[in-house]
């Protein structure tokens, strides 16, 4: 997880700021943020995120291609969705394998998942973390995960008692605000 100095994890209380997309072009946070990406390379083969997230750094509109990380496998939590067809795509080509936890009956990648062979679905009527755990172990022999996702969902998988280690990456900017996000956030703990 990257934050900055006063705890935040955002660059604001909306989209109009994000991390990936804006820091990379600060003198200084762009140094920082590289690090972040390198030290990333190095977490573990399962990284969990949410379809908010991948839409917010806009995989839903990219042309480019990805380069591969056959290794890892992304685990994508996305009910509303957040995700659309393209997104599904993009991801599928940058992971080894993409898996989408979803109770949206609709989402894309159900049907995503018989074109392409490395896209798969978990599909709950309601996502419980604990239940998600163990069926990333059973069935993909996931030992480890690494959350990358926002202070609600961090704070979900913290109340839940799901979390082991913690990895905080320090960014030396202060973002701030009342509303901005934090690496947990929700009900106070």
């Amino acid at each position: 997880m990257l934050e900055s100095l006063d705890g935040k994890i955002n660059s604001g209380n909306t989209d109009n700021l994000d991390v990936d997309r804006d820091w990379k072009n600060i003198a200084g946070l762009r140094e920082g943020l590289q690090q972040y990406y390198d030290l990333e390379k190095e977490t573990d083969l399962f990284s969990f995120n949410t379809g908010r997230v991948m839409a917010k750094i806009g995989v839903n509109k990219r042309a480019d291609e990805p380069q591969k990380i056959d290794a890892v496998t992304f685990v994508i939590l996305d009910n509303k969705p957040h995700l659309d067809e393209r997104g599904v795509e993009y991801l599928s080509r940058w992971a080894g394998k993409l898996i989408v936890v979803t109770t949206n009956s609709e989402h894309p990648a159900l049907t995503m998942q018989n074109e392409y062979s490395n896209v798969e679905v978990l599909k709950y009527d309601k996502i419980d973390l604990g239940q998600m755990l163990e069926d990333l172990h059973d069935r993909y022999g996931a030992e480890h995960l690494t959350i990358q996702s926002g202070g609600n969902m961090n704070g979900r998988f913290l109340r839940e008692d799901l979390i082991d280690y913690v990895s905080v990456v320090v960014a030396p900017v202060l973002v701030g605000g009342r509303d901005t996000p934090t690496l947990v956030d929700g009900d106070a703990i």
